[in-house]
């Protein structure tokens, strides 16, 4: 068992040099062979770079590495570590990254899988340019995620959605995320950084690469696909990405996302799954805020401020992966939410605003994408306040979708919602509780 001033110095990463006793990276000829050699172990890695021609494979419980080095891969067809099977594993302090020339990748920074009880704490993961995520998660239990910085995280790539009786297409677009999570339960993401600062949503950039335009058209159009899209070949939602994301509908579950700062993503926090807490973010120039879809049930989303956002700063609706009830299987539909005390603040001055145009709002409860889709029920609203420097840039504070699976069994209490340019809702809203200032 460490002492606890071994744990200390795990924790503050200040040691110029591993500990007594502890195994260091520097005794082995490369930091791939000190982790062959001390599979289940903690290994220091010192300071400077350590450039790496493969994967870091860890294996065994209580495996992981810490220290101040800087871990940087020359292969963008492999992550940079990999972590599978383990119980207590570890990764602390390390910076990881790709050299220069090979930042542009198909892979994760940090990929674990079938972990148990996994701590990520104080990692920087730079440049890690792919659409799969900086750091990710798939089929873990209890992982902690906390107080990681990613920086700049997105490439131009093709969106192929070619095989898809839905969309039918691909296009060119700019893609990336910070932190995913798929079909893990029990995750908590806390007091992260995650900031791109290259691939922002300039009209230069997207004339540059032709973002949004039809590299592939199938025969026949998608099934939910406008007929304008389809014959236009150019599709807006050429931001793909977010800085969190959290997915699996019906899989993943119980996960907190607290006091994280998220800044120039495409969706700032992108929630398809039940019993999540997201509590204490700032959410800064997304086009998207944060939304919770595809049946997400139970979500609560409070004390946030969300900042600067062009298409909705908090939207609830149902998914393509939303289902009725049928043939003893439960059905997937979302709801049983709460939406409290959020600060929304300029809302529509986004960098991402002249793709969106003026017909958006700050609030955005939709009906479903397919016919069976159930409608989204039973969420309260309650306390929350939008607030602007100067004239609204939106024409309803809050938009509700109608139809049979337009939102239902939602309140709205005390909440401060300025008119936009035709009024505060388009719909009135249930039980008429709102308050405007």
């Amino acid at each position: 068992m460490k002492s606890a001033f071994a744990c200390l110095a795990l924790l503050s990463l200040s040691t110029a040099s591993a500990l007594e006793g502890e195994i260091s990276a520097a005794a082995y000829p490369s930091l791939q062979e000190a982790v062959a050699a001390n599979a289940g172990r903690m290994i220091f890695v010192p300071a400077g770079d350590h450039l790496i021609h493969g994967k870091i494979r860890l294996r065994g419980d209580r495996c992981g590495l810490y220290g101040p080095g800087r871990i940087l891969s020359d292969n963008p067809q492999q992550c940079i570590i990999e972590i599978e099977g383990a119980a207590d594993a570890e990764i602390r302090g390390l910076t990881l990254g790709r050299v220069q020339g090979r930042q542009e990748s198909t892979q994760e920074g940090l990929l674990a899988l079938g972990c148990d009880s996994l701590v990520i704490e104080g990692l920087r993961v730079e440049n890690n340019r792919s659409p799969a995520a900086s750091i990710a998660l798939r089929d873990c239990k209890a992982t902690r995620i906390s107080h990681c910085r990613i920086r700049n995280y997105m490439r131009v790539t093709v969106d192929d959605r070619s095989a898809s009786p839905n969309y039918g297409y691909a296009f060119a677009c700019t893609d990336g995320t910070g932190i995913s999570v798929r079909s893990s339960s029990g995750t908590w993401i806390e007091g992260c950084h995650i900031v791109e600062q290259t691939l922002l949503p300039t009209p230069e950039i997207k004339a540059a690469h032709r973002l949004g335009h039809f590299v592939k058209k199938n025969a026949k159009r998608g099934l939910l696909i406008s007929e304008k899209t389809w014959q236009e070949g150019y599709t807006n939602n050429w931001q793909q990405g977010s800085g969190i994301l959290v997915t699996s509908p019906e899989q993943t579950r119980q996960t907190r996302i607290l006091n994280n700062h998220i800044e120039n993503a495409a969706q700032g926090i992108d929630l398809h799954c039940d019993e999540v807490l997201v509590s204490g973010n700032l959410v800064i120039n997304s086009f998207m805020g944060m939304k919770a879809m595809h049946g997400s049930r139970n979500v609560q989303i409070c004390n946030n401020q969300f900042i600067r956002n062009s298409l909705w700063s908090i939207g609830l609706m149902p998914g393509a992966a939303a289902h009725p009830a049928a043939q003893g299987k439960a059905a997937n539909a979302d709801g049983g939410s709460l939406i409290a005390n959020n600060l929304i603040v300029d809302f529509g001055r986004g960098d991402a605003a002249w793709i969106w145009g003026v017909e958006n709002s700050p609030f955005k409860f939709d009906n479903g994408q397919e016919a069976d889709d159930p409608p989204l029920r039973d969420v309260l609203i309650i306390g929350n306040q939008v607030t602007q420097q100067a004239e609204a840039r939106y024409k309803y504070a809050v938009i509700l979708a109608g139809g049979p699976t337009g939102p239902q069994d939602l309140e709205f209490v005390g909440n401060r919602l300025p008119p936009g340019s035709l009024g505060v809702s388009n719909r009135p809203l249930p039980q008429g509780k709102a308050t405007e200032p």
